[in-house]
């Protein structure tokens, strides 16, 4: 088979040729697709994988093509789907509870195993979420990683029907956020930068957009009633900081990106409205079902660029340097 592969710490993409991996027990082999690109894909590059040579990729959409023993739910055919999630131990203290994604063993598609740039992926059988046949693979893979990230965050943040959610940036994650956030029926605000942004940020779903650049963006979270939630999705700690006092009474700020800055916040400004800061992981292969269906169902969709297989690297590329309109997707055909 093709696959993508980084060779060491600090090495490019290649393109290589591998035996197709054996199935193990309790495993799946997943035909790809279609595997999304996203921007934690430069972790095996930056040294953060657990072995070398690393197929790196966590958006994988493709078919089932082999069942390992002991498996019973999957089955040759069926469309499927692998995201961050790479599977739970089932025996730490997270998993005991129930909280899978928080699993203890750290498995992670593309870091601890290999990823979805090529054209099979072995994955455990608990790390696969079925595809509705509503969504094209090239459709449904961002969704597995951008789409589940949103979708998961929003739904389990605890704001009622009714309430006010702002999703601060409109990239990869936030044109999801903010559809998302619509179609579940709130009030939704979209945070950016420029007024050239207004008019597509209202195609997606928003109620009001606010200007990062020209206004202060508490002033004008709090004069539409303070948000209830803020879902960041940006890597900028300060525009992070800048949403805080804009909370309403108990609103809550869910960090999804990663900035390298810590954030700065005033510990008046928490305590004074019971304001809460929190992170978010992405979500278990159940929820990454979860948002599937959902986005089948509503029309969500993400906005997406194709590359083939073999140009791999110039699809990396155009996802770091920020231009790209708003996800690359791998195709294998």
């Amino acid at each position: 088979m093709r696959a993508v592969q980084i060779s060491a710490p600090g090495a490019d993409l290649e393109l290589t040729e591998r035996d197709i991996p054996d199935v193990p027990r309790g495993h799946v082999l997943v035909k790809v697709a279609a595997n999304g690109v996203c921007h934690s894909d430069s972790m095996p590059g930056a040294g953060m994988s657990s072995s070398y040579p690393r197929v790196p990729g966590h958006e994988v959409a493709g078919t089932v093509e082999t069942v390992g023993e002991g498996v019973t739910r999957w089955a040759p055919g069926q469309r499927v789907g692998v995201g961050w999630f790479g599977g739970a131990c089932f025996e730490c203290d997270p998993c005991r509870d129930g909280d899978f994604i928080s699993c203890q063993a750290g498995k992670i598609t593309g870091l601890t195993a290999d990823g979805g740039y090529a054209e099979y992926l072995v994955a455990p059988a608990d790390a696969l979420a079925a595809i509705p046949d509503e969504l094209s693979f090239e459709e449904a893979a961002p969704l597995l990683c951008a789409g589940v990230t949103t979708f998961n965050a929003i739904r389990s943040s605890g704001v009622r029907p009714g309430g006010r959610v702002a999703v601060l940036g409109l990239g990869g994650l936030g044109h999801l956020g903010v559809q998302f956030a619509a179609k579940l029926g709130f009030e939704t605000i979209a945070i950016a930068r420029g007024t050239e942004k207004e008019d597509f940020a209202r195609q997606l779903g928003a109620d009001h957009y606010i200007d990062s650049t020209s206004s202060d963006v508490a002033a004008e979270l709090n004069a539409l009633g303070g948000a209830d939630l803020v879902i960041a999705t940006v890597t900028d700690a300060h525009s992070m900081s800048a949403t805080v006092r804009g909370l309403a009474a108990r609103g809550r700020l869910v960090v999804l990106g990663v900035p390298h800055e810590p954030l700065a916040v005033g510990a008046g400004d928490l305590v004074m409205g019971s304001r809460t800061v929190a992170g978010h992981a992405s979500g278990t292969a159940k929820d990454s079902e979860d948002t599937l269906r959902f986005a089948a169902r509503t029309g969500v969709r993400p906005l997406i660029e194709t590359y083939p297989l073999e140009k791999a690297a110039d699809g990396f590329d155009r996802m770091m340097s920020g231009k790209a309109r708003f996800r690359v997707v791998l195709t294998t055909d």
